[in-house]
């Protein structure tokens, strides 16, 4: 017993002697905003928030129901991005509440659209101009004068990359390839591309846009090459594609998408 006893005390002896493990807490720190939270974190705003209501009009829902026809009943949510690219043409942006209703419509958990959004580029998750013009800087287009475009675009419209014009005509973007590398350097505007350009053709081509959205009668101006080419052929002229595609694919005719 009196064994038992000395065992204990000096077991007790040499916790009293360890150092004590310090309380650990974690706190939340209030930071500025980065640049890059764009890329996955949401913050309500007055246009932006859960609140705000959204709902697909009845000519997209049809459409939607072309969309979702072309999967299984079971794999409909792989019908997230087209949709997610649908509710962003009708709102103007992809919102939070154009992804949660883009959730409900496929009974997707929110999260998984969320996901969707944040990691592709072309979902623009803040509002944008009437124009969209996204300059690409990447090695074809950087090699052939894009920070020349790109300053055109800034001197030309008063903003920089990630800003909007005060008359909401014009929101500025650097973009990574757009895959007209041949057409170098190039900007996409909306759904369009405008190539060959020089700081020149771009103002022009900017004032022209400005004019198709403020004057009656001005019209837009023809997408693609600006230097008197038709499409991206060489110097000899077009030398393949000359035929019609062999293929039976088809593409939708009522211009929606």
């Amino acid at each position: 017993m009196a064994s038992t006893l000395r065992c204990l005390r000096w077991h007790g002896a040499v916790r009293a002697l360890r150092a004590p493990i310090p309380f650990q807490r974690r706190t939340f720190i209030s930071s500025t905003r980065l640049g890059s939270d764009a890329l996955q974190v949401h913050r309500d705003s007055p246009e932006n928030n859960p609140s705000v209501p959204f709902k697909f009009s009845a000519q997209n829902e049809k459409v939607i129901e072309e969309i979702l026809a072309r999967y299984p009943s079971q794999y409909k949510k792989a019908a997230v991005m087209p949709l997610l690219d649908l509710g962003q043409r009708q709102h103007g942006f992809t919102s939070i509440s154009v992804m949660n209703e883009v959730a409900r419509m496929l009974e997707m958990p929110p999260m998984r659209v969320y996901e969707v959004a944040t990691f592709y580029t072309m979902y623009n998750r803040s509002p944008v101009g009437k124009y969209h013009v996204q300059c690409c800087t990447t090695t074809p287009c950087q090699l052939r004068d894009s920070d020349g475009i790109m300053k055109a675009i800034e001197d030309h419209l008063g903003i920089h990359h990630g800003q909007t014009t005060d008359d909401g005509l014009f929101t500025f973007t650097e973009v990574e390839c757009l895959g007209a590398c041949a057409n170098a350097p190039m900007v996409q505007i909306n759904d369009d591309y405008y190539e060959d350009l020089t700081p020149e053709t771009t103002k022009s081509l900017l004032t022209a846009l400005k004019n198709a959205a403020t004057k009656t009668g001005a019209e837009m101006p023809k997408p693609g090459p600006l230097s008197g080419r038709d499409t991206c052929e060489n110097a000899k002229g077009l030398t393949n594609l000359t035929g019609e595609p062999w293929g039976n694919e088809t593409l939708r005719t009522d211009g929606a998408l």
